[in-house]
């Protein structure tokens, strides 16, 4: 199945972020998954401050994967994701229903920017 994962780690840690994604990388082709595409959308204000690891955050470090793997290889990366006190928050989601043409539908990793935005 095709998943994305969207992650929001503490800002101003570039390391913890590339050392994330390479542990659920790891996770996911230890399994036998594939990885589609990775995304570092950068820091950015976090629409309400968010209390995790007795910390206080309102700017996150995003980023956004997207790979191939079973619902048990997901699920251990949603966990360690989920457990991992450097990560603010995550998200897991399935795309389509898993036949070629729906999953063909699906294009690169956008991140839109707003008009007047350089």
């Amino acid at each position: 199945m095709l998943y994305e994962t969207i992650g929001i780690v503490r800002s101003g840690h570039l390391p913890e972020v590339k050392e994330l994604v390479l542990t659920a990388g790891k996770i996911i082709l230890q399994q036998g998954g594939v990885i589609r595409d990775i995304r570092n959308w950068g820091t950015f204000s976090l629409p309400q401050a968010i209390s995790r690891g007795q910390q206080r955050h309102t700017k996150g470090h995003y980023f956004i994967m997207r790979y191939d793997c079973g619902i048990k290889a997901n699920e251990q990366v949603r966990k360690t994701l989920a457990l991992d006190v450097r990560v603010i928050r995550s998200a897991n989601v399935k795309l389509g229903n898993g036949k070629l043409e729906t999953l063909s539908k699906f294009g690169e990793i956008r991140w839109d920017k707003l008009e007047g935005e350089v």
